[in-house]
């Protein structure tokens, strides 16, 4: 069984990395690129690269910041926000990207999944789910970074949607994420009894503690993190050294 792999998750608005509480209250940080490449040569298995506006405009604007990052990186790399199209897609890919996710888009058009599934390979699309708690053992779907409700249940979603051909899925907990205070496990744990694809973690990590708890909770394929890397909570190679004992 293959190790989990420990994802550098950049949030990116305009040229700047940027990073927040709960999706909110953004702040600029510094260059994406700069810290995509620090990151590489300090040993993260991947790199997720984030438009944190696109859905609100309708476009992603990272193909600059992509096309810098493949000159000097040799990690798989995936691009989300703001994709609406197979064009979309196959413009990220045409220039550098490895995996796309999609989140907003594949709620208003569930079927777009099975379409670039079909077109461009399961392996390559990636969920992404913005998972909020609303009730005892509920989570709801949010869109657009956060701020827009769905009313559709996490568990059910992430269901349907491994059946019309996503490869992998990427849960960010709204309640956890930049808290720096630990994973929703709970929810962690009810995605990895459904799920058979595979899984990545995302929101609340700062403290080996929280890696080496959710290894003992449940089963899950990546961690990515954010706020945990861009201010030095943690070191990767300490990461890796826990995700090694899964």
């Amino acid at each position: 069984m293959l190790k989990p792999r420990l994802i550098a998750r950049l949030d990116i608005k305009n040229e700047h990395l940027i990073k927040g509480i709960h999706l909110e209250g953004l702040r600029k940080i510094g260059n994406p690129n700069d810290y995509a490449l620090d990151y590489y040569k300090a040993g993260v298995d991947e790199l997720l690269l984030m438009d944190s506006v696109a859905s609100l405009y309708g476009r992603n604007n990272l193909l600059e910041v992509i096309k810098n990052a493949v000159k000097n990186i040799f990690i798989p790399i995936t691009v989300g926000g703001g994709i609406r199209s197979e064009k979309d897609v196959e413009n990220l890919l045409h220039n550098g990207a490895d995996k796309v996710c999609i989140n907003t888009a594949a709620i208003n058009n569930p079927k777009l999944i099975s379409k670039l599934a079909s077109r461009f390979g399961s392996q390559c699309i990636i969920l992404s789910v913005e998972a909020k708690k609303i009730a005892e053992k509920k989570w709801e779907a949010y869109t657009h970074t956060g701020r827009e409700k769905t009313g559709i249940n996490v568990i059910e979603w992430i269901k349907k949607s491994i059946q019309l051909g996503v490869g992998e899925v990427l849960v960010t907990s709204i309640d956890c994420d930049g808290t720096s205070e630990g994973f929703d496990y709970e929810l962690a744990s009810k995605i990895s009894d459904i799920c058979t694809v595979p899984f990545i973690v995302s929101g609340g990590l700062g403290s080996l503690e929280h890696v080496k708890k959710l290894v003992n909770t449940c089963r899950f394929d990546a961690v990515a993190s954010g706020t945990a890397l861009h201010f030095k909570k943690l070191k990767i190679n300490s990461l890796k050294k826990i995700l090694k004992l899964k």
